[in-house]
C-alpha cells in the first residue's frame, strides 16, 4: 500500500512514551507506533455496542470464576475451539 508522509506534533510526555515503545523492541520506528495506534482505533470504531457489552460480560464472568489450574496454552486452546465453533 502506498504511504503518505505526515508531520505531527506530540507532547513531550507522548514523545517519551513513543520512544519507550520502540525500546521494548515491538516497533522499529516512530511511524510503526503511530500506524499501530491508528489500526487499533479503526478496529475499536468498528465494534458494535453489543460486541463491547459481550466482552465486558465475559471479563466479569472471568473475574468471578476465580483462578484456574489450567495452563495458559490449555486456556488458549479452549478459546480457539470456542471461536472456531461459533464462527463456523
Amino acid at each position: 500500500m502506498p504511504m503518505v508522509k505526515k508531520s505531527i506534533s506530540v507532547t513531550t510526555q507522548q514523545d517519551s512514551w513513543i520512544k519507550a515503545q520502540i525500546k521494548t523492541g515491538h516497533f522499529g520506528n516512530e511511524s510503526e507506533v503511530i500506524r499501530e495506534l491508528i489500526r487499533e482505533r479503526q478496529i475499536r470504531e468498528q465494534e458494535t455496542p453489543e460486541e463491547i457489552a459481550a466482552i465486558r460480560a465475559a471479563l466479569i464472568k472471568g473475574e468471578q470464576s476465580g483462578f484456574s489450574n489450567r495452563s495458559v496454552e490449555e486456556i488458549w486452546e479452549e478459546a480457539r475451539f470456542r471461536h472456531k465453533n461459533t464462527h463456523a
